[in-house]
């Protein structure tokens, strides 16, 4: 596997590297919606152009990470499905629709991954949950009422990306989340529980930002991931896993999370990927 990025989810795929010599990931690029010039959505257009030619001369497949967030799903009815005509809830949204329509045109083979709010370490401090933090330990938070977010932990995209491409997805469109966003509430009762913090909280009203992440294609694609614990309770897993990583000894309150880290912990840190369960270890 050819990884084009250095940042946190080109580090995350790299991990399933040789089980794919034959793919090219493109992981760089906007990774916020926050505050972005122009010209940072410009130079990743000539990027994805560059790349997805370069894949079709070669005959490889690009990979390329966009998104399942609120900006590309938040517009009123949808129902968060791949196959929907889209119309994009923020400017980010509707650059990642235009990135997609690039690789479409291109007429290379691709597999366009629609990620929720991806959380692992080593992410950047300015996504969802290293953020968040730092508000909650700097004793103070902003909590913007109505907002919704989903969480998906990092080894789950590599594992379910595992999956994908050993099942030969190809010139497919596939979200990759938990299906079931949440209130940005719940998730920061959450982390200040596992923190042990109790900040100010300033309360911010905001219009409705729920919105819909269909799974049904990634569960026939992949019946694998039906495994993965994908429910109303799994952004407790993501948060816990990712406070067991960032402060070692920490104790997690989810039995089924301290199974996970434990055999994470004892099990070797490469080798053979064969299977899906083969990279949740790997990457726990």
């Amino acid at each position: 596997m050819d990884v084009v990025g250095n940042g946190f989810l080109a580090g995350i795929l790299s991990r399933i590297g040789s089980a794919h010599p034959g793919v090219t990931v493109l992981a760089a690029g906007v990774s916020t919606g926050v505050q972005v010039p122009e010209s940072d959505y410009r130079r990743e257009a000539d990027l994805v152009r560059a790349v997805a030619r370069r894949c079709r001369s070669d005959g490889r497949l690009l990979v390329y990470p966009s998104t399942a967030s609120a900006g590309m799903y938040g517009a009123p009815g949808c129902a968060g499905r791949e196959d929907e005509d889209l119309v994009p809830a923020s400017r980010y949204g509707w650059h990642k629709l235009e990135m997609e329509q690039l690789i479409r045109d291109s007429d290379a083979d691709y597999l366009i991954l629609r990620l929720g709010n991806v959380t692992g370490p080593g992410q950047p401090r300015h996504q969802l949950v290293p953020a968040l933090i730092d508000q909650l330990l700097s004793g103070r938070v902003t909590v913007h009422r109505a907002a919704y977010r989903d969480l998906v932990d990092a080894a789950d995209v590599a594992g379910l990306t595992h999956a994908l491409l050993t099942a030969g997805a190809v010139r497919e469109v596939v979200n990759i989340s938990s299906g079931m966003p949440v209130p940005i509430e719940m998730i920061l009762r959450r982390l200040e529980c596992g923190l042990g913090v109790h900040p100010e909280h300033e309360y911010v009203d905001a219009p409705s930002g729920r919105y819909a992440v269909s799974l049904a294609k990634l569960r026939r694609l992949v019946p694998e991931a039906a495994a993965v614990g994908f429910g109303p309770y799994y952004y407790r897993a993501v948060i816990d896993r990712y406070l067991a990583a960032q402060t070692p000894g920490v104790q997690t309150s989810d039995a089924r999370t301290a199974d996970a880290l434990a055999a994470g912990a004892s099990s070797p840190s490469g080798g053979e990927i064969s299977n899906f369960s083969d990279v949740r270890i790997l990457m726990g």
